[in-house]
């Protein structure tokens, strides 16, 4: 099975969930993750009809964005203070902030660029210590602190859930789906109409991220590996 395949077969896949859950399927993007590929394998799948690419290395990002300027690049990967330059100048979207000393630094960078760069506050919806993100009870006061910088433009959360249940995932997702809900309430119209996004669900549990109204997707393996979709298909 070549990448065109497993990419039809995620897209039907996709519009299948989305009409289950009463969604229209052009409401969810489907972000390639990248990260274990290389510019061939990218090369297809743009070939193949996908416009957005996630990278967790700056490098890398940095690298692939400069060989497929034509691709949205999202910034997937944690966040390390000397790195931001490389993110600001090459992400589309940077799904992983959650510390503010990073925000302050990202609108410095993006008035240098004379660019306002679109971000994702990455949100430990699960309280597991391995993960990353801020707590739910923070995102409402960083918002506020956001607010005062004119370069960086919060859109909404990302969340990564625990693996190995998806029930539990799925919970996971509607929580991050009410906390979004619940900022945008409190937010300008304004601000609260570009308030929007849910980044949330990977190759094992997207279909219940969609089902909680997830707007993007982060899909590596099941695009990228045959092994993925072997295993898949026999559990």
């Amino acid at each position: 099975m070549g990448f065109q395949d497993r990419y039809d077969a995620t897209l039907a896949e996709l519009a299948r969930a989305c009409e289950a859950a009463g969604r229209d399927a052009c409401d969810v993007r489907v972000l390639a993750v990248s990260k274990t590929v290389g510019a061939d394998a990218v090369a297809e799948a743009l070939a193949c009809g996908c416009t957005d690419f996630g990278e967790n290395r700056p490098d890398m990002l940095a690298e692939k964005a400069e060989a497929f300027p034509q691709a949205s690049w999202h910034f997937i990967g944690n966040i390390q203070s000397r790195k931001i330059p490389e993110i600001a100048r090459f992400a589309t979207l940077v799904h992983s902030l959650c510390e503010r000393r990073h925000l302050e630094r990202f609108d410095r960078e993006a008035a240098l660029l004379g660019r306002t760069i679109d971000v994702l506050l990455e949100v430990n919806v699960s309280g597991e210590a391995s993960k990353s993100g801020m707590a739910p009870a923070d995102v409402a006061d960083f918002m506020a602190y956001a607010a005062s910088f004119d370069h960086v433009r919060v859109r909404g959360l990302m969340t990564m859930a625990p693996q190995g249940d998806l029930d539990v995932a799925r919970r996971c997702f509607e929580e991050l789906a009410a906390l979004r809900d619940d900022v945008r309430e409190s937010l300008p119209a304004d601000q609260a109409a570009l308030f929007n996004e849910l980044s949330m669900g990977m190759s094992e549990d997207w279909r219940e991220a969609v089902a909680s109204g997830a707007t993007i997707v982060r899909i590596g393996r099941a695009l990228f590996s045959d092994v993925f979709v072997a295993d898949a298909t026999v559990s």
